[in-house]
């Protein structure tokens, strides 16, 4: 509700997505994450505190108003409301009572007893066995106005005997003694009878309950133990002579019992009475089809929810599930609520589950939708987490919202209706806790399960932008009807939860309007006044002031008055005149002990349940593990290997003991062989897949073979074939069969610019293509004695090539000069043809890089601002991005899997530019999205027409992401960026500036192993300050993660380094990084190291030049212009 009041200065409604960076959905991503890798403890954590809350439950509540634990509420309305004098009320009824008290909680005592019988009986004149039925007079034939009244007079007027203006009735506790001073000498044990007739009824069918003849209770093991004062209440109305006397005889107890009374008048604020109303109201027909139809309405609206939510793994399971989180939110509340005397019987049962079912469903649908946004190709615990992180906010935004607004309700409405909105509030703050525990865990048990993850995979695509974007064509209504949005509802339980409020409040307020019942409410013309009066007479210490004692009285007392006094109604109005206070003269009322902080039953319940308490909690939490165990034993068993994946989801590995001094090249492929070339003149071939075992090229009978200097190596993924070039010759190396090819004799003297594999289908072997700086492009062929050389460029040098080469097809090749010219050539039967590139604006002598797309046949032409996506087959550029000043050859890009439209474009659901700032050497990711979720974006030409599925670049929203220090990074298949850097030093001075390092001699540079190094307070080395941190990228999902690269540095053996060394692709989830003499291969998740599809790009694709396409793309072109033979 408080993004729509908030409409006028956003500009929107929809709640605020927090940055990836802040430090709240921090907190709660890492959160999620942890609870959705240790569901059993999660769970284990939710369910003993619903144990420990929900089980004293039927010990503080009860039925009976009188034994010192809260009562239930029941189908009706109740309450005790104090009413404002102004408003000049006729009231129903008049009372009229007298207190008496002895020693500090000592009413029960004999001698108190005695004495107090003798004033009842000095009001209302003898009482003993009092019967009024017994004296049936005509009551024409009284006088009222008589001073003195007869015992037949008197109990004729009694109410039993007709109800007439002039009628009246008592309440005693002298009564469970029949008002006789001979009962009270002969009892034994009178707290006993005094609990023992608690439910004795008076001539007019009033329950003597403890709550209306005593003040000040205390009780133990639901029996009273002890009273602070007994009360004596008349009730007349307006004309009868009974209450005239009593007045009279008040008045004169003041003067002729002074020696043995201290009496007081309690009028506070200068006041003899004050108004209230009692009111009784059972449910109506009306109401109870109110609650029906708002049952219903919450029913329907759950069932729809569930129904369009078809990634789920079982939804009698969730509805269970969601049902069972605010049952424990509800009975958790009502124990909280007994403990700190809360009464909740004011407001009818039915009324507390809708409230909060209407409240609580809004965030667990906000949490699930959330949870199905994210792809499925992350694991289970980066789901969960960034969804919690993503609605965690939101909720704990609309907990507090809720929050205050009940708070503010709680001050303008009535007392039942304030603790109902106390109630609400305790109820939430359970419903979050239960949330973020309870349906938390079980929602990361159902994500992980198989069935769940396959469901996803088709929706994760369709739901990776914001599901506040809506068509720009298409209303809000009709795509609701259509079912292709969720109705909010997040203002739908706030609605609910404050129409409640003021319905609950309306039902106080019988036969007003509702202009007078809105007015009340606000304060503007009160019917109702604050209840809570602190006793005025502090020299009497009484244990409980008349006007909370009234406020304490039960709705059962409350119905039998009305059945007496307006049989037909439900509630009266009645003048309460304020007790005149009798203190037994030498009674000591001094505090002898501070009142209890919570009731009664809860020190019963400590004294007597404290051991099966503890028992039960204890082994209702083993019972549920045992029982997770049993049930869920598959999924715990991947969840434990997948939580050591995810605690560990970036992990490295170091390929250690195979060099001597530092590796200067690698070269890798998807299935697990990582080829080094180290300084110290060794070519070692990796197998990481098989646990990094090794072997070195050229040894043994191959020792003879000269392999140095390797200017260039390269892979060739279908035939194994690896290929080093040296400086007058490529050597072939099977990767699969541990054998050499042939030798193919070459000329270069230089470092090439490119140097790849052709892929040609017609022999075993794929030709070579070498590409020299100084614009010789040439081609390899094992078949050929004489390799063939083209001059791309005549009197420039290249600076920078991306290719396309895929089997079935020509390799198509673009360059870029040191003037900025850029050149597309592509191999046509046994010779080169080539054409100039006109795309975009180019500066002359600007410094221009070319990146190849392969999944989609795309070039990349990077200038020094901006960005021009080229097609292959027509060399035009169909958009141009900004960017901010580019790194050269620091450009990468990685894209969601493509797709082919109706119209033979090719399609994405995102696209994603990274690169580094040539002057802040931040990592810069730019992200571009469709605006609307069935909608992609297209390859076609921007001057055709578009579908209405087809998203130009023009209308693509786009998203910058920034990242400081990245370090050597590479961007994986996966569509993970992982990078390794230098830590920034965590030494800092008092002034804030980095404390300077002792400088290390000079031959610690030569001995570059076992130096000594200062150890910090983890043990790890000071300078061992390298770390690995990956930034994943899905949609709004953004995950950060950082790792110490050289954890144990002595250990690992490898020298010291300033620098890392070269970084390669190897899988689809990991990355190989020289780290001087070793190679750290850095894992995010589980790599499998396998070829075929499954290693192929996939959902977010790097497209640097190394890597091929997958299969033919019509999209590729041939080109036009024709090369000089050399």
């Amino acid at each position: 509700m408080i993004w729509y009041l908030l409409y006028p200065f956003r500009g929107t409604a929809e709640a605020p997505a927090l940055a990836e960076t802040h430090p709240l959905r921090t907190a709660l991503t890492r959160y999620g994450q942890y609870a959705a890798s240790h569901v059993v403890t999660t769970l284990l954590v939710s369910v003993a505190v619903a144990s420990i809350l929900i089980y004293p439950f039927p010990f503080l509540y009860t039925t009976d108003f009188s034994n010192g634990a809260s009562p239930l509420p029941e189908h009706a309305w109740t309450g005790t409301l104090p009413l404002d004098d102004k408003n000049r009320i006729e009231p129903d009824v008049i009372m009229r009572s007298v207190w008496v008290h002895g020693n500090y909680f000592q009413a029960l005592d004999r001698n108190v007893l005695l004495s107090a019988l003798e004033l009842q009986d000095e009001l209302l004149g003898p009482t003993v066995d009092f019967n009024p039925r017994s004296h049936v007079i005509d009551r024409e034939s009284l006088n009222a106005t008589t001073s003195e009244l007869t015992l037949a007079q008197r109990d004729a007027y009694h109410v039993v005997n007709g109800l007439t203006n002039e009628s009246w009735f008592f309440q005693s506790p002298l009564q469970y003694w029949s008002c006789s001073p001979d009962n009270i000498e002969r009892d034994d044990d009178i707290i006993a009878t005094a609990n023992e007739k608690k439910t004795q009824p008076t001539s007019v069918n009033v329950t003597l309950r403890h709550s209306i003849v005593f003040s000040g209770k205390r009780f133990q093991d639901r029996r009273l133990v002890a009273a602070d004062a007994l009360v004596i209440t008349l009730i007349h109305l307006r004309d009868s002579p009974v209450g005239r006397l009593w007045q009279e005889k008040v008045e004169a107890l003041k003067h002729n019992t002074a020696d043995d009374w201290d009496i007081f008048d309690y009028s506070p604020n200068g006041k003899t009475s004050e108004l209230y109303e009692f009111q009784f109201r059972p449910m109506s027909t009306r109401d109870a089809i109110s609650l029906w139809l708002a049952y219903s309405l919450v029913l329907i609206y759950f069932l729809t929810s569930l129904s369009k939510l078809r990634a789920v793994k079982s939804k009698v399971g969730l509805m269970v599930t969601v049902i069972a989180q605010i049952v424990l939110a509800i009975l958790s509340s009502f124990t909280v609520c007994a403990i700190f005397k809360v009464d909740l019987s004011r407001i009818p049962r039915l009324g507390y589950p809708v409230v909060i079912f209407s409240m609580s469903l809004e965030n667990i649908f906000r949490l699930i939708n959330s949870v199905i946004l994210t792809p499925s190709e992350d694991s289970t615990s980066n789901r969960i987490g960034y969804a919690f992180g993503e609605t965690g906010h939101v909720a704990l935004v609309s907990v507090a919202q809720n929050l205050l607004i009940l708070y503010g309700l709680s001050k303008i409405v009535s007392s039942g209706v304030s603790a109902f909105c106390t109630f609400a509030a305790i109820a939430l703050i359970f419903d979050f806790f239960y949330l973020s525990t309870f349906f938390l865990s079980v929602l990361s048990v159902d994500v992980r399960r198989t069935e769940l993850s396959d469901a996803l995979a088709k929706a994760s695509f369709r739901s990776q932008q914001s599901a506040s974007d809506l068509q720009s064509r298409q209303t809000w209504m009709d795509a609701m009807l259509q079912g292709r949005i969720a109705m909010s509802t997040r203002i739908a339980g706030t609605i609910v939860m404050v129409g409640f409020v003021l319905i609950a409040q309306w039902h106080f307020f019988e036969h007003e309007s509702a202009i007078r019942i809105l007015s009340r409410i606000i304060r503007i013309s009160p019917k109702h006044k604050d209840l809570s009066i602190s006793s005025a007479l502090s020299n009497v210490h009484q244990g409980r002031s008349p006007a909370s004692w009234l406020g304490l009285q039960d709705h059962e007392t409350a119905r039998e008055l009305i059945n007496i006094i307006k049989p037909d109604a439900h509630s009266y109005i009645a003048r309460v005149f304020h007790p005149t206070i009798f203190v037994l003269r030498g009674s000591d009322r001094n505090v002898s002990s501070s009142e209890p902080w919570f009731p009664p039953a809860v020190y019963d319940f400590i004294r007597h349940q404290s051991a099966p308490f503890v028992l039960t909690a204890i082994v209702v939490t083993a019972a549920v593990r045992l029982l997770m165990n049993y049930l869920l034993w598959d999924e715990l068993a991947e969840s434990s290997i997948a939580s050591g994946a995810n605690n560990e989801s970036l992990s490295v590995r170091t390929l250690s003991r195979g060099h001597a001094l530092d590796v200067a090249m690698l070269s890798a492929c998807t299935d697990g062989h990582l080829v080094s070339v180290s300084l110290d003149r060794v070519v070692r071939v990796w197998d990481i897949k098989d646990g990094g075992k090794s072997y070195t090229l050229g040894e043994g009978v191959d020792s003879a073979m000269e392999l140095f200097p390797v200017m260039a190596l390269c892979i060739d993924e279908d035939t194994h074939w690896l290929a080093l070039l040296t400086s007058d010759k490529v050597l072939l190396w099977n990767l699969a069969e541990l054998r050499w090819g042939p030798l193919i004799r070459v000329e270069t003297a230089r470092k090439p610019e490119a140097f790849f594999f052709a892929n040609d289908e017609a022999t075993a072997i794929p030709s070579l293509i070498l590409i020299r700086r100084d614009g010789f492009l040439t081609e390899l062929r094992v078949d050929q004695p004489e390799s063939g050389s083209y001059l791309l460029t005549r009197g420039s040098a290249i600076t920078s090539v991306g290719f396309l080469a895929e089997k079935g097809f020509p390799v198509q090749v673009m360059v870029a000069t040191r003037e900025g010219e850029v050149l597309a050539a592509s191999q046509e039967g046994s010779g080169w043809i080539s054409e100039l590139v006109n795309a975009g604006i180019s500066i002359e002598h600007e410094l221009v890089s070319i990146l190849a797309l392969p999944e989609l046949g795309f070039f990349l032409i990077i200038r020094s601002e901006t960005v021009d996506l080229v097609d292959s087959q027509t060399l035009k550029a169909i958009h141009t991005f900004m960017a901010d000043p580019i790194q050269p050859k620091s450009m990468k890009c990685f894209h969601s899997r493509p797709r082919r439209m109706r119209c033979g474009s090719v399609a994405l659901w995102s696209f994603t530019l990274a690169y580094l700032n040539t002057y802040t050497r931040d990592l810069i990711v730019q992200t571009y999205s469709p605006q609307n979720t069935d909608e992609s974006l297209c390859f076609c030409d921007p001057t055709s027409p578009t579908r209405k599925t087809c998203c130009p670049w023009e209308r693509a929203k786009e998203s910058r992401r920034v990242i400081k220090n990245p370090g050597l990074w590479d961007a994986l298949p996966s569509g993970i960026i992982v990078g390794a850097r230098r830590k920034p030093s965590n030494r800092l001075r008092a002034d804030g500036h980095a404390a300077h390092q002792p400088l290390q001699p000079l031959n610690g540079l030569r001995r570059r192993h076992n130096v000594p190094q200062p150890a910090n307070a983890n043990g790890q080395i000071a300078q061992d300050n390298w770390e690995v941190w990956t930034f994943s990228h899905y949609g709004k999902q953004e995950t950060w993660e950082t790792l110490p690269l050289c954890p144990k540095m002595e250990d690992d053996g490898h020298l010291y380094v300033n620098r890392l060394g070269p970084m390669v692709r190897v899988g689809r989830f990991s990355i190989a990084v020289g780290v001087g003499d070793v190679i750290k291969v850095v894992m995010v998740g589980n790599e499998r190291f396998e070829t075929g599809d499954d290693a192929q790009p996939g959902d977010g694709v790097p497209a640097p030049s190394s890597r091929r396409r997958k299969g033919p793309s019509t999209l590729r072109g041939r080109a036009t212009g024709h090369f000089g033979h050399c």
